[in-house]
């Protein structure tokens, strides 16, 4: 989570987007320094007074932020903490941003009341899948199955929620897009023993092209990636159509 959470923020201030949490242990913090670190600017919401710094081991990092983007509090200077300030002030994280991104969370979770107000407040609420087993992702699990978030893996992701409709796209993973003139010697002959209207196996298709069975096995892989040819029960067949490929715009 630590690891994911700054990787997010410092792929996000790299791109121009700012960070906004609550500067609290944890992924807070991890975001905040993952930011930082993409010399983008920083949000701290704090849950009490602009004069103290807690948690205090975060001291140095409520300076950073400071210096290079700004502490929020509704509080007046000298409040202190308190629990029923920690829940108050995820309503300006989630109002201060277009999207709230949840990394971890378990069930009872403020990250979860977060994601409650993006809700409420029409924003985007994105989580991070986690290990089905650990207890520190079930709430990201429950806000994906309710379809309450969208799932987010990077920061492609993320952006492409957040950002310009239309400009701001995933870009297209869809698998590899091969010309058969960009195919090697080896490739080409596999792709000309393999049968378009009936199966074969990876052995037979190697002694056509002449080939080793790892060899053909491998090349095979690249071609069925590529969309050339496609593996069913009964072995390998051609595809009956060209392999699809991203179209250039003008």
């Amino acid at each position: 989570g630590l690891h994911v959470a700054a990787d997010l923020a410092w792929g996000l201030g790299q791109r121009s987007w700012a960070v906004v949490s609550g500067g609290a242990y944890g992924i807070d913090s991890a975001a905040h320094r993952g930011g930082l670190a993409a010399a983008a600017p920083a949000v701290a919401v704090l849950a009490c007074g602009l004069d103290l710094a807690y948690p205090r081991g975060n001291e140095n990092l409520f300076a950073d932020i400071a210096a290079r983007g700004a502490l929020v509090s509704e509080h007046p200077p000298g409040a202190p903490p308190s629990r029923h300030g920690f829940l108050v002030r995820n309503r300006i994280i989630a109002a201060l941003t277009p999207g709230t991104v949840v990394v971890e969370a378990g069930l009872r979770s403020g990250a979860l009341n977060t994601a409650r107000h993006g809700q409420e407040l029409h924003r985007t609420v994105m989580a991070v899948p986690g290990p089905v087993t650990s207890a520190l992702s079930a709430g990201c699990h429950r806000l994906l199955r309710d379809g309450a978030a969208v799932c987010v893996t990077g920061t492609d992701d993320v952006v492409e929620q957040v950002g310009r409709i239309g400009a701001d796209l995933r870009p297209d993973e869809g698998g590899t897009s091969l010309d058969r003139d960009a195919l090697d010697d080896t490739a080409r002959r596999v792709l000309d023993a393999v049968p378009r209207h009936t199966c074969a196996g990876t052995a037979s298709i190697a002694g056509n092209a002449g080939t080793g069975l790892d060899t053909a096995l491998s090349s095979l892989g690249l071609l069925a990636a590529a969309g050339f040819v496609e593996r069913g029960a009964a072995g390998w067949r051609a595809r009956s159509g060209p392999p699809s490929s991203t179209p250039h715009g003008p």
